[in-house]
């Protein structure tokens, strides 16, 4: 069965949503919306409503800046249509919990394009901790760090150099704190601090964060920073006393028992080529898994407020 899709937002993610559904047997995109089309030969509708209003358009995916999330969620909604939505629900925790609110209320069918849901690493992680190959977890760290943000291949989102929508705990730290919290358990703010550029009382996204925060009495520690010159570094590490686990750009896993990193998941056939390709992939397996009814592991409306209360508590410890 080829499931409909109407995409309202053709920025980074939308466009890399298009591309995916283009080769998967699943989808078929018959409408997309921006206010600035820049892509030709596309299915433009002239507005957001209109897309979600035609009777072709089976699924609403919302790509669009966080500000326009929950009006376009609940109008789809409101036409009897699933949404699958990007992170966060809203601007602040207050617009995301009455749209939880709104659409648990409608009984509407909602998922949110958490990357980590359906990746290979996210899984392995599970399976290790199933397993018991961690013995006792004494600590989880995340370590960001980025010579520019917005990156350069973001720039022309210019919001998400902006505190009101953007910054990169928002856009990069909530796939982690969904990670943690979907994997480990739920998470609990101990303290934080938050640094910007141009000062409190700026607009300008955050420099600099640090935060301490506790799952299941596990530290959970939080440091990164923007500036300087290198590559950037997205590193995830969960220490266990028997062995610990990284992740490094996202989805490559490491392991060690005491001794050097070693890859992880590499004798598996299934995962030959590009990782991030075949996560991607399998998000779509999950999404039309979604559609039919089926068990699937996207997260729902609710999980992603549960992350968004995370990352808007340590955005407020200024």
């Amino acid at each position: 069965m080829t499931f409909r899709v109407g995409i309202i937002g053709l920025g980074i993610m939308g466009q890399r949503m298009l591309s995916n559904m283009a080769v998967h047997d699943a989808f078929d995109v018959v409408a997309v919306f921006d206010p600035q089309p820049m892509v030709a030969d596309l299915p433009y509708a002239e507005s957001a409503e209109s897309l979600i209003a035609r009777a072709d358009v089976d699924l609403v995916y919302i790509a669009c800046p966080p500000e326009h999330h929950a009006s376009y969620a609940i109008a789809a909604a409101e036409a009897g249509k699933p949404v699958f939505c990007e992170k966060p629900l809203g601007v602040d925790v207050a617009q995301s919990q009455k749209l939880v609110e709104t659409i648990e209320g409608m009984g509407a069918r909602n998922a949110v394009n958490f990357s980590f849901a359906a990746s290979p690493s996210r899984a392995f992680l599970r399976s290790q901790l199933a397993d018991g190959a961690f013995g006792t977890i004494d600590a989880i760290d995340i370590r960001l760090h980025f010579a520019t943000w917005p990156r350069g291949w973001q720039e022309a989102a210019a919001w998400l150099g902006k505190r009101r929508q953007g910054g990169y705990v928002r856009e990069v730290l909530s796939h982690f704190i969904y990670l943690i919290e979907s994997v480990f358990g739920r998470l609990i703010l101990e303290q934080a601090m938050v640094r910007y550029p141009d000062g409190i009382d700026g607009v300008a996204a955050e420099s600099h964060v640090y935060a301490d925060l506790t799952c299941n009495g596990v530290p959970v520690s939080v440091a990164g920073g923007v500036g300087g010159t290198g590559p950037d570094r997205i590193e995830f590490t969960v220490w266990g006393q028997t062995q610990s686990c990284r992740l490094e750009d996202w989805y490559t896993a490491y392991l060690s028992d005491g001794q050097a990193w070693r890859p992880a998941m590499a004798e598996s056939d299934d995962l030959k080529g590009d990782i991030r390709q075949v996560g991607r992939v399998r998000q779509l397996d999950n999404l039309a898994q979604f559609m039919r009814g089926e068990p699937h592991e996207l997260p729902d409306f609710q999980a992603a407020l549960s992350v968004q209360r995370v990352i808007e508590g340590i955005l407020d410890q200024r």
